[in-house]
């Protein structure tokens, strides 16, 4: 599993225009939706929300991973974003959050949802890396960008 399988530049969105964190969730499902992605929006958004009452998913480092197992999702997919400035995610480090990926997955698979929080959780470890995702202009360049990384990291 690599992440161009289940993210692709029409699931990347360059600013995000919100500055909540529910309203950030939002509209990366609704990303999901004009992409024909997932269908139930409402529940999937309230399975996304719940999950964040729990522990926030702002894992540091400026750096959000919001996820959920949902009804009427057929295969893995994701949504990355990055804000135009940071947001507060509640998140271990208290510090904002500027890049985040939104990851849905169907509720009787969960060995391809926990795969790719770690290679997600992986990826975005090092500084140097999260710099120039924040630095990319176009999802184009995103995609380019975790691509080239994944290939440093994993035999995909």
């Amino acid at each position: 599993m690599t992440l161009r399988k289940i993210l692709s530049e029409e699931l990347i969105k360059i600013p995000l225009e919100s500055d909540t964190k529910e309203d950030v969730i939002k509209e990366m499902v609704d990303l999901l939706n004009h992409a024909h992605k997932v269908s139930d929006t409402k529940g999937l958004l309230k399975s996304i929300l719940d999950r964040e009452k729990l522990m926030s998913t702002g894992v540091g480092d400026g750096v959000a991973i919001p996820h959920a197992k949902a009804e009427g999702i057929k295969e893995l997919v994701a949504a990355f974003g990055i804000t135009k400035h940071g947001i507060d995610f509640q998140s271990i480090d208290e510090k904002p959050v500027r890049l985040i990926f939104l990851l849905v997955g169907p509720l009787n698979q969960p060995g391809p949802h926990l795969k790719a929080l770690s290679r997600i959780s992986r990826l975005i470890h090092k500084a140097e890396f999260r710099k120039q995702l924040i630095a990319s202009s176009s999802p184009r360049e995103v995609m380019n960008n975790f691509v080239e990384e994944e290939m440093k990291y994993f035999d995909s």
